[in-house]
């Protein structure tokens, strides 16, 4: 099939070079070995140009590919395929020549399909490392705010403090490679700062801790306030999957188990035993954290419908989104002049703009599956403002 298909451009190639005498002369006919040889000749100056085209992309780049890369192995065995075609073709043997040949390119378009995609994957992963840096970011303010509240309060922070700053600079060292174009290096750092976070989260998870019982009357407050609002979704939600016909049971239980660990915390917040309310929260950590699972996730699949039909039309849903941002930045600035503590929804507002910004710029990438996650999380990160926004209204 391979031969009838190149052979089928010689009548072309022979035409152009005997237009002035095919009125003239009789047909030219070919032999087996000459028609050969042309095809062989034909096929050794395309080979060469694709070894050019295919070098210049894949050797700049060979010290930084792996030993056992599927790239260099087709590469090699194309450059080696050439190498054999081209002595099989000045030695005379056309027919090896031809097959060696049609091997080689099929090797370098291997190649080169594979080096597309792995530049894809790399880019891919290089906008993954910049969210996460840029996120990143967001969660050091947090932090940084921790510190210096628990600072007032008269809790030790100095650890604290030291691992913040080299996690911070930890990430920051990831930024400056990427924007080297260093992504070998950025990797690498990148998992030092992961390690270095970790270290950091415990740390902060100790501190906020002691926090936590400074501040157990706001904590519980705002735990009633949430876990009634919650209640009352999860009560709205069982009476309209009833009246579909679903099962219910789950949420069921999850609810009237919640329930019992709200009325006694709610029992000790009315006595004023705030620590021991406090403790009751630890103590059914789970529980709670279950059913304000699944709450999250009824309000996710709300906001996906809301999401599909609004992504629609694009220009209405980031009209509509930037101007429930802004409504929500003055609602929050009228509430911190008022005395009340906003830095968590100023975060929760922040990161939201910072993930719509990330899901225009994917979509600008024609990449729409990937833009609807950050849309996803930004319309999410703008409820919950909307819910702290309410519960202090």
């Amino acid at each position: 099939m391979a031969m009838l298909l190149v052979g089928s451009l010689i009548p072309l190639s022979m035409a152009a070079e005997n237009t002035t005498a095919v009125t003239t002369a009789p047909t030219l006919q070919l032999d087996n070995s000459t028609r050969e040889e042309v095809i062989a000749g034909q096929l050794i100056t395309q080979l060469q140009r694709l070894s050019k085209f295919a070098e210049n992309r894949i050797w700049p780049i060979k010290d930084k590919l792996p030993e056992n890369s599927s790239i260099l192995e087709n590469y090699q065995k194309a450059e080696g395929y050439k190498t054999k075609a081209v002595d099989e073709y000045n030695s005379g043997d056309y027919y090896s020549s031809i097959l060696d040949s049609l091997t080689a390119m099929h090797f370098y378009k291997a190649a080169l399909i594979q080096l597309k995609e792995g530049r894809e994957k790399v880019e891919n992963i290089k906008e993954h490392m910049r969210a996460e840096t840029a996120r990143m970011m967001e969660y050091f303010k947090m932090v940084g705010k921790t510190i210096r509240i628990a600072q007032k309060q008269g809790i030790d922070v100095s650890n604290l403090t030291v691992l913040y700053n080299e996690t911070k600079d930890a990430y920051k060292l990831v930024l400056e490679d990427l924007k080297a174009r260093n992504f070998e290096k950025a990797r690498e750092d990148l998992a030092a700062a992961r390690e270095k976070k970790a270290e950091l989260d415990s740390e902060l998870k100790r501190v906020r801790r002691e926090l936590a019982y400074k501040n157990a009357d706001k904590i519980v407050r705002e735990f009633l306030v949430r876990g009634e609002k919650g209640m009352e979704l999860a009560q709205k939600a069982i009476k309209n999957a009833n009246e579909r016909g679903y099962n219910t049971t789950e949420l069921q239980r999850r609810l009237n188990t919640f329930k019992s660990v709200y009325e006694e915390v709610k029992n000790l917040a009315d006595e004023g035993k705030w620590g021991d309310a406090l403790k009751v929260m630890n103590e059914n950590r789970k529980t709670i954290m279950d059913f304000h699972r699944a709450m999250d996730s009824l309000r996710r699949k709300a906001e996906e419908r809301e999401l599909q039909t609004k992504l629609k039309d694009m220009k209405t849903f980031l009209r509509e989104t930037a101007g429930r941002i802004q409504k929500d930045a003055r609602a929050l600035n009228t509430l911190k002049r008022r005395g009340v503590d906003t830095r968590r929804a100023e975060l929760q507002l922040r990161t939201a703009v910072q993930e719509l910004k990330l899901g225009i710029q994917l979509m600008k990438q024609h990449k729409p599956a990937q833009a609807k996650m950050h849309f996803a999380i930004a319309l999410d990160l703008i409820h919950r403002v909307d819910e702290f926004i309410l519960a202090h209204a």
